[in-house]
């Protein structure tokens, strides 16, 4: 039986699914014959969020049948996403995760390996307490302590992806202008500095590199930050899902999966890899910067 946790996505995502067939003028029978492997029962589970882990790539097939927009499709993928999942947590948060960004995590979720530019901010999945509520103070000077601490909470939960038992695996390059911006105190910053040096330490799958300033713009451009999530393959060689690169801003994100795409941030992130230091030289400097901090 789904949990509670799986069910309100099944239902989410079986309406939605049979409202735009109806907008579509398709018949349950017409449609299932339309889809490869789909019977008109499978489809009719589906509609009524009946069908405990439903396939992504099906969805997406029925969606593409229908002739819906990308961003739909991207939403309807995510919401078959939470439904594999067993404890749907962010959905408590609804009214403080942005609109579009609960499909994110989602999928950050489902990742099996994740790629993480941030030339700025240290990324989310390895901010400490103290780091993501200096941030979010600025950001929300008149919000009360109440929504700041959930707020903070998100970001505690999303972590728990790196220490699961089958963790992400996740390797991700940081600007070092992103180890002087100061959010918060020194002690803040010397905390959150050790903590990333830690993390690396007691978890393997974490890989970090710091991109210094002599390294200058190895893509010619000063790119944004992305993030590039691999969902792994089938038994038979396919992907679970194509990869998808996010790019987040403070108004929302962007998901792109065109192959180009994705191919395009794929190289970027090598060349920007290539540029940077080694995980030893990018330890040592996090350590030296960390102690300077705590002599503040």
């Amino acid at each position: 039986m789904p949990s509670v946790g799986q069910t309100l996505p099944l239902h989410q995502l079986g309406r939605r699914l049979r409202q735009w067939r109806e907008d579509a003028g398709y018949s349950l029978e017409k449609a299932a014959a339309k889809v490869p492997g789909m019977s008109q029962t499978a489809l009719y589970r589906l509609e009524k969020g009946m069908k405990a882990k439903p396939n992504p790539r099906d969805v997406r097939a029925i969606c593409e049948l229908y002739g819906l927009h990308d961003d739909l499709i991207d939403g309807a993928v995510g919401l078959a996403m939470q439904a594999a999942q067993k404890d749907w947590w962010w959905h408590a948060y609804g009214d403080l995760i942005p609109e579009g960004f609960d499909v994110y995590v989602a999928q950050e979720t489902a990742a099996e390996a994740i790629s993480s530019h941030q030339p700025n901010l240290i990324p989310g999945l390895l901010q400490t307490p103290s780091y993501v509520l200096a941030l979010i103070q600025r950001a929300l000077p008149n919000a009360g302590p109440d929504e700041w601490e959930r707020r903070v909470e998100i970001k505690t939960h999303r972590k728990a992806i790196l220490t699961r038992p089958d963790p992400v695996a996740m390797d991700v390059v940081i600007g070092q202008a992103a180890l002087h911006h100061r959010v918060g105190s020194p002690a803040i910053m010397a905390a959150q500095l050790r903590h990333l040096t830690e993390m690396c330490a007691l978890h393997p799958n974490i890989n970090l590199r710091i991109l210094p300033f002599e390294a200058g713009f190895p893509c010619g451009a000063s790119m944004p930050p992305f993030v590039i999530l691999d969902f792994g393959t089938t038994t038979d060689g396919s992907p679970v899902e194509p990869r998808t690169v996010f790019l987040e801003n403070v108004v929302g994100g962007i998901y792109l999966r065109k192959p180009d795409d994705v191919e395009f941030h794929e190289r970027a992130y090598s060349t920007i890899t290539q540029a940077s230091l080694d995980a030893k030289a990018s330890q040592i400097l996090v350590t030296r910067l960390a102690k300077e901090y705590e002599r503040e």
